[in-house]
């Protein structure tokens, strides 16, 4: 696990850097390049890390190159109400395939552990997004669904302006609600399926 949060902690920063747009691209596309790398046994030193875990979990490929696809949409432009299928989309990458990774490392058997990655990342990136408002509206994003803005009588994507209309307690408790949603199907996963973690004693 620290492997991989090692690995999501390197892109998270280079998406959330300083540099130019197209600097911090060039960055993400090293890194794709580093995992294509590693998966054709020919690892970089930035990611040798990752080669026992890898080996010893079944760690899918595909899994950390959605992270940096998610990234990459951070980096492109900053997000301003996504549709519902790009939030989605986005949520998949940066929350889902995390937990698509880890759950191998958990030992919960397919399909359990790809749903309770799908129901329980999302219910996470959720909850962060409502966390994160004022955050995330300081360097120009705004994650809540362009539909749910609506439905609020929100038709500003601005994230400053989203945050001052009075509709916006209604659209974070429909994103809200969702997350709960999320966190209830999540929980009938591991109630079927609890991890097998080996806690060490203190």
């Amino acid at each position: 696990m620290f492997a991989v949060y090692g690995f999501c902690r390197v892109v998270d920063d280079i998406a959330d850097g300083d540099g130019d747009r197209e600097e911090r691209l060039r960055e993400l596309g090293c890194c794709r390049n580093d995992i294509v790398s590693l998966y054709d046994a020919r690892p970089t030193a930035r990611v040798a890390h990752l080669v026992g875990p890898v080996r010893r979990f079944n760690l899918r490929c595909e899994d950390f190159l959605s992270v940096i696809e998610a990234m990459e949409m951070d980096v492109r432009a900053d997000i301003t109400a996504p549709t519902a299928s790009a939030l989605d989309a986005y949520c998949d990458g940066v929350a889902c395939a995390v937990g698509r990774l880890s759950v191998r490392i958990f030992g919960i058997p397919e399909p359990a552990g790809t749903m309770l990655a799908a129901e329980l990342g999302r219910a996470l990136q959720l909850t962060n997004i409502l966390r994160d408002l004022d955050e995330d509206a300081a360097r120009g994003r705004l994650y809540l669904p362009r539909e749910t803005l609506r439905d609020a009588g929100i038709e500003a994507s601005d994230p400053k302006r989203v945050l001052a209309h009075p509709g916006l307690g209604n659209a974070c408790r429909a994103v809200a609600a969702r997350a709960l949603r999320h966190f209830a199907e999540a929980d009938k996963v591991l109630s079927k399926y609890p991890p097998r973690i080996a806690v060490a004693p203190l």
